[in-house]
């Protein structure tokens, strides 16, 4: 059996953010699961995905300039993600993308990793 299909409106987390985000999916691709734009692997940009909050990690030069004039001690900085491509993929495609489904992360440049967390529906891909 397949994973879950992530839909508009799932919550994802970066294990470098203070607070989960809610993927947005626009209605372009017109196919909707459960009342809702399903998601696809290219939906990664701050469009998409527009911040956790704040970020946590020194390979971040925000977090690191802000952590050196505080003399070392860590400082957070407001999160803009910058996202890779959704992995794994799925043979289902949508709009010509591969689907995204729960289980899949994407990397950001500055290390973190990001999952779903909840898909926001229980409908499966075949």
């Amino acid at each position: 059996m397949g994973n879950p299909a992530v839909v508009s409106e799932a919550l994802c987390m970066c294990s470098f953010g203070l607070a989960p985000a809610v993927l947005q999916v626009p209605p372009a691709t017109k196919v909707v699961i459960e009342g809702r734009p399903a998601a696809t692997i290219a939906n990664m940009t701050p469009a998409n995905i527009p911040t956790f909050d704040m970020c946590n990690t020194l390979s971040n030069p925000e977090v690191a300039a802000a952590t050196a004039a505080k003399l070392g001690v860590l400082t957070p900085m407001p999160c803009v993600p910058v996202l890779a491509p959704w992995l794994p993929m799925t043979t289902t495609t949508i709009g010509g993308q591969p689907a995204l489904v729960a289980g899949s992360t994407c990397l950001c440049a500055y290390g973190g990793v990001v999952e779903i967390t909840l898909p926001g529906t229980t409908g499966v891909l075949i």
